[in-house]
């Protein structure tokens, strides 16, 4: 049996141009003489679609998309997810799906079990649990067919009680087929893989896997779907971050129809792959084109420049330098050669005089007190107001340009350089931008070299480093990653053998700008653990750690 997996990038309730995208694939793979296509979870409407899931119209072009590529399916089997209402007095009012459609018809529903409500996953909120599971059969062979997490029931901390697979074991599958909306994050292939090979290892059958690819907002689909053989070997993997389709055999094991196309990636070439995927499909989705983002000569904003660049094409960005009275002339220098480079189109826009009209207005309310962190702030809000214009002027979306450990500690000004549409590298702890800048560099020099080797500053005050309030970055950064990603209290990290008054400092930070990200942009989401929709912290709470 010949079978195609198909990774495509899906738009969240663009019925007509998903529908078109999957027939098209079925039309591919009959003309290839495959007899059975596999799609991705909830791949007819969109994931994650939320409360749209709640949306009378939403569901019923769901269903009418069903029936569409249903039609579509003559002498080709489909595998594919899709949201199916519960007919059943109780329970939740839908079911998470995989459907078998052939000729026309359903022949076959398999519904969820395991519904992750972790991270960014919410799918408890929507969906019934299934609670009873069979294997199907097509063209004589026996399938267990599950759903995404419904193979991770014995992974770590998210374990669930009962084992799916072993309970499809029973009925000597020839053929695990897995179809998934996995999340990337750049440690998460390794388990991804892990959980699969250990299935195939438990039942003694070869695997598919077909994952989704595309971004939605924050969340980022890496595609990557694998198949295994009965040995738990991987015969093949599709591309990283891009539609992709190939075709396996199915005898008595799985063999590679084609050329097995395993690649090796590093972790930053993937985080740079995420990150330009996610940049395109914010604005190709969204309906924009053009960016608008403050260029300091520093190297986050230089770094997200380079990356809108590359994504949107130079013309459709536009880079606005806004120097101060603080600002050096090699940051000026090092913005000027990053727009030569990239050819991006730029202006400039002093602040000094229009910083300098809000100290007049507001100095006799602030006689008898000296200057501080406001002043500072009155540069930053100045220059965010003044992007807010361009954006507005010209239509040009606001990118965020705000690195994971500022994000973090609070080090950035609401309504100023926290201003934007989306934040683009605040998943990015500043010792990864290094990496990242230097792998964008890697055919050429695109962002200066000083830039990278400069020591970072915010331009605020004279002589000002980001060393005078923040420990080296990357102690900053191991810390941080302990307390975020790893979900460790204050206490653990200390008993781990770092420094207690600089845990509880950092720690102290984090705590205290909650409210600060609660009000930032969604964030491109490359890790186990970002800000945003995955990390809901109280903002008003008495943390004693």
């Amino acid at each position: 049996m010949k079978i195609a997996l198909s990774q495509l990038n899906y738009h969240i309730g663009n019925f007509e141009q998903n529908n078109h995208k999957i027939i098209q694939a079925i039309q591919v793979a009959k003309a290839s003489g495959a007899e059975l296509i596999v799609f991705a979870e909830l791949a007819i409407g969109g994931y994650p679609a939320k409360d749209l899931l709640r949306n009378s119209s939403f569901l019923d072009q769901c269903e009418q998309s069903v029936r569409e590529i249903a039609q579509a399916c003559q002498g080709i089997g489909c595998i594919i997810g899709a949201p199916v209402r519960n007919k059943d007095a109780e329970g939740k009012a839908l079911y998470n799906t995989a459907l078998l459609l052939e000729n026309g018809e359903v022949k076959h529903t398999v519904k969820k079990s395991l519904l992750p409500d972790y991270d960014v996953f919410d799918e408890y909120r929507y969906f019934e649990p299934n609670k009873h599971v069979n294997c199907i059969q097509f063209h004589g062979k026996t399938i267990a067919l599950t759903i995404c997490e419904d193979l991770w029931d014995d992974d770590g901390p998210n374990s669930y009680v009962g084992d799916i697979m072993l309970e499809l074991a029973k009925e000597q599958p020839d053929l695990i087929i897995n179809i998934a909306a996995s999340p990337f994050s750049y440690t998460h292939f390794e388990s991804r893989k892990n959980v699969l090979s250990r299935n195939v290892i438990k039942t003694n059958a070869p695997l598919i896997y077909v994952n989704q690819v595309g971004a939605h907002t924050d969340i980022i689909f890496d595609g990557r779907s694998l198949a295994f053989n009965k040995k738990a070997e991987i015969i093949g993997e599709l591309e990283a971050f891009k539609e992709d389709m190939a075709y396996v055999e199915l005898e008595k094991d799985l063999t590679a129809f084609e050329e097995n196309r395993v690649v090796n990636h590093t972790e930053i070439s993937l985080i740079h792959q995420a990150i330009i995927l996610g940049l395109k499909d914010y604005f190709q989705k969204s309906g924009f084109k053009k960016a608008v983002l403050g260029l300091s000569g520093g190297l986050d904003s230089a770094l997200v420049a380079a990356l809108a660049c590359e994504a949107l094409g130079p013309e459709n960005v536009l880079s606005v330098l806004m120097p101060s009275i603080y600002s050096s002339d090699h940051s000026l220098k090092d913005a000027l050669d990053l727009v030569k480079n990239t050819g991006c189109e730029h202006r400039i826009i002093p602040i000094k005089d229009i910083a300098n009209a809000f100290e007049v207005g507001l100095a006799e309310s602030f006689a008898g007190k000296s200057p501080d962190t406001t002043e500072e702030n009155i540069q930053a809000r100045t220059r965010g107001t003044l992007l807010m214009a361009m954006s507005n002027k010209f239509g040009n979306i606001l990118l965020n340009t705000s690195n994971k450990s500022e994000a973090a500690v609070g080090y950035g000004t609401l309504y100023g350089d926290m201003a934007g549409s989306l934040s683009v590298i605040g998943d990015v702890y500043k010792t990864q931008a290094y990496q990242l800048a230097n792998y964008i560099n890697r055919d050429r020099e695109i962002i200066p070299v000083n830039t990278i080797v400069k020591p970072p500053s915010a331009e605020l005050r004279p002589d000002q480093k980001d060393s005078d309030s923040l420990p080296p970055y990357d102690t900053l950064d191991a810390i941080l990653f302990q307390l975020v990603e790893m979900e460790k209290s204050a206490s653990e990290l200390i008993h781990l053998g770092f420094d207690e008054a600089l845990v509880q400092r950092i720690s102290k930070l984090l705590n205290n700008a909650e409210f600060k990200r609660f009000q930032a942009p969604p964030i491109l989401r490359v890790s186990p653990k970002a800000f945003g929709s995955g990390r809901a912290m109280p903002l008003v709470a008495k943390y004693p750690f």
